[in-house]
């Protein structure tokens, strides 16, 4: 595993461009087997998931180049066969090849996905919907087999009894080439799904709804790119740079984000204190001091996005009073709380779901372990606050998710450098 080594206490300042969205891109990636032609993506983010996604591709004869950014697909000579449990295993967002083969094949047999452990996150919802539209689902032995060859997928109704990001997606996945028309009610608005439906509807996809919570999909019988597919400004990553930079910046320019994805993060700290200055596309943190306690409660889009509220953490240790936060989404997302503790912070959660932090303005730099990415963020930003030298041990975590966060923060004026993973392949 890799260890991530953070010598504390350095101011930064200067300019950071954010990559693309991790969400958008770990589902664009099995969404480009379903084109009957090449696939271009460009800004792809240089993270451990994607080299993954790639390994699971060559499973089936799907060939993928990424170079400076820029990741071509070929699906044309794909083939069914035994995905890597491995990499299956390694990343949760592997179940949207459930949805892709099932639009592709007629059936998929896919290996639990793993991932981050935030608790219990069922894939109920992703079962009805593929019953819904006429699939046959069994599970043996942590194996998936999905089927819909007999009768082939049929437009439907479908109401999902819980708002799920990932279930609106396979949905969409799945249903785009049914024949009919399926509705999806309830479904999720996050801007990850609205760039999912614009990349399918590039290459002739009739998806229509994407960002509301009503979703209509015409089936069509061929997906063909016609262009290269921008994906989306990463607003968790641009979130994370905005409490590192509130935290310990003397003036910090993000660049390429979209703030009205952040709406509800920015407006929380701006009533923390945080001075920011927001353009079309950028936004400017200045140098902020005398921070206040804030009570934040994470929802679904466009409320205050669950992997927001680790890295915001560290920054509430600097403000004068008890901040709380109440976690929604995922209540079991506490294990960063330990790892701060250690580090000298005054932070517990006593009530499951609710974080009780109070000021905490003297971390010292120690041994703490990345538990899943978000947890790994908020030791970060820690580190860099902390007096002394911090090693965060199982950083592969982290590199799932933040583009080049090492090579990032350098420029920043950070003192920053990763063990034990090549980082020319980010691979371990």
């Amino acid at each position: 595993m890799a260890k991530i080594i953070i010598h504390g206490g350095k101011r930064l300042r200067g300019e950071v461009t954010i990559g693309g969205a991790k969400n958008s891109t770990v589902a664009l990636i099995p969404a480009a087997i379903l084109a009957d032609t090449p696939v271009k993506f460009d800004t792809v983010p240089q993270i451990l998931d994607v080299k993954n996604l790639q390994l699971i591709l060559s499973a089936m004869n799907v060939t993928s180049d990424f170079n400076n950014g820029e990741l071509e697909i070929d699906p044309t000579n794909i083939r069914e066969s035994e995905l890597p449990s491995g990499a299956i295993k390694s990343l949760r967002a592997s179940y949207y090849f459930m949805g892709a083969l099932l639009g592709k094949f007629g059936r998929a047999t896919v290996t639990f996905p793993g991932g981050d452990n935030l608790g219990r996150r069922p894939i109920d919802q992703h079962i009805k919907g593929f019953k819904a539209l006429g699939a046959k689902v069994t599970e043996n032995n942590d194996i998936i087999h999905i089927d819909a060859t007999e009768n082939g997928l049929v437009g439907a109704r479908i109401f999902l009894d819980t708002v799920s990001v990932g279930a609106t997606i396979n949905i969409i996945l799945a249903a785009v080439r049914a024949k009919g028309q399926t509705i999806i009610e309830n479904a999720a608005r996050e801007p990850e799904i609205i760039d999912i439906a614009t990349f399918l509807n590039n290459m002739g996809a009739n998806v229509r709804g994407a960002g509301t919570d009503v979703i209509r999909i015409a089936g069509v019988p061929h997906l063909k790119a016609r262009n290269t597919h921008t994906i989306i400004p990463d607003r968790i990553e641009a979130g994370t740079y905005m409490s590192m930079a509130a935290a310990m910046g003397d003036g910090v320019l993000i660049k390429n984000v979209i703030p009205e994805h952040l709406e509800s993060y920015i407006s929380k700290l701006i009533e923390i204190g945080v001075n920011i200055e927001i353009d079309e596309d950028q936004v400017y943190v200045y140098k902020s001091d005398n921070l206040h306690p804030a009570h934040i409660k994470t929802l679904p889009f466009p409320g205050f996005a669950t992997d927001l509220q680790q890295p915001i953490t560290p920054l509430l240790m600097l403000a004068e009073g008890e901040s709380t936060i109440t976690d929604t989404i995922y209540p079991k997302r506490v294990r960063h709380i330990p790892e701060l503790r250690r580090m000298g912070g005054d932070i517990d959660s006593a009530v499951a779901g609710e974080i009780i932090v109070n000021q905490s303005k003297r971390l010292i730099g120690t041994d703490v372990q990345a538990a899943e990415i978000r947890a790994g963020a908020a030791l970060i930003i820690a580190a860099l606050m902390a007096k002394g030298t911090t090693t965060i041990h199982d950083a592969d975590h982290i590199l799932r998710g933040y583009d080049r966060i090492a090579e990032k923060l350098t420029d920043l004026g950070a003192e920053v450098s990763i063990e034990g993973i090549d980082l020319i392949n980010l691979m371990p």
